[in-house]
């Protein structure tokens, strides 16, 4: 096989390359047509800071090895999402994203997904920022490529479950909601068919790192996230329910790995259950086309 080849290989197999290449398709497209409120320094400022983070952090742990994937994951979610007029905000907020996934675990998964915990701190702390959650407008055909796009990488993730769950819920409960109120049905659609709400559904609740281990503990996880995300605004009527919810929801996540665990996901080529490793509990090793699945290890009896 000729380097190149597996090279390229190497790339196709790890689900993360897919979702850089979305995240930073989608941020293209929403800055070049969707005429996005976000300039160059702001992109700047919040790409390196997450890779500075991600640098400084690698050598306080005492890493290996620098990992810029994860962090340009982080960061490019950041530029879909977080608005502000202060260029240090944008790189704080990188920052702190990229410094969650090594400072605060339990039993080596990250509690937060990263870019939401960064987004939730800032807006606790009445920074001057927002989450511009309908700049991509309601245009179905650009919902669907988001989708379809999306589908993709949570299939290579192997948590499309979380996704489908949360999204199936959430209509359910939109529906039902329009059905008491005796709204149309035009009104839960056009909910639906929203570029944030599938950006929410495709790109942060599937995050492996932050789901619960088991399918059944990803599907209660997917149910009470969607729950949330619905008693933000129509009980308590606040904005950005996708976010409160999901920040709440994470802290369950460890009751729900104990009542209902599974196999922890594993992204390594032997595809095996990943056992919290000590000091490298953030990195994602590269995918193997078998570790879709977890696969129990077999212990051999002692003395065999």
């Amino acid at each position: 096989m000729s380097p190149l080849r597996a090279v390229l290989e190497r790339l196709l197999r790890d689900p993360r390359h897919y979702q850089i290449a979305a995240l930073a398709g989608l941020l293209a497209w929403g800055v070049l047509r969707l005429r996005f409120d976000i300039a160059a320094p702001q992109i700047a400022a919040t790409l390196g800071a997450a890779l500075a983070a991600q640098w400084a952090c690698t050598k306080a742990w005492r890493e290996p090895r620098f990992e810029p994937r994860s962090a340009l994951i982080s960061a490019l979610s950041l530029c879909l999402l977080l608005r502000t007029n202060h260029l240090a905000l944008a790189a704080l907020a990188a920052a702190m994203a990229v410094a969650s996934k090594f400072a605060i675990r339990v039993r080596g998964k990250h509690v937060f997904n990263p870019t939401n915990g960064a987004l939730a701190v800032l807006l606790i702390l009445h920074a001057p920022v927002w989450v511009s959650a309908g700049q991509w407008g309601n245009t179905a055909l650009f919902c669907f490529a988001i989708a379809g796009v999306g589908l993709l990488v949570v299939n290579r993730a192997a948590r499309s479950d979380v996704t489908l769950g949360f999204l199936a819920a959430y209509a359910l409960i939109l529906f039902a909601r329009a059905l008491w109120l005796g709204q149309r049905l035009a009104v839960p659609l056009h909910q639906l068919t929203s570029g944030a709400l599938l950006l929410f559904a495709f790109f942060m609740i599937s995050d492996p790192r932050t789901t619960p281990d088991s399918r059944a503990g990803r599907l209660v996880f997917a149910v009470l996230v969607a729950a949330g995300a619905a008693f933000v605004p129509f009980v308590l009527y606040r904005t950005n329910g996708l976010l409160w919810s999901l920040a709440v929801g994470s802290l369950l996540v460890p009751l729900i790995d104990r009542l209902l665990p599974g196999a922890r996901y594993d992204w390594s080529a032997r595809s095996t259950p990943l056992r919290p490793a000590k000091g490298r509990p953030h990195e994602t090793p590269a995918l193997a086309p078998a570790a879709l699945r977890p696969v129990p290890v077999r212990v051999a009896a002692r003395g065999a």
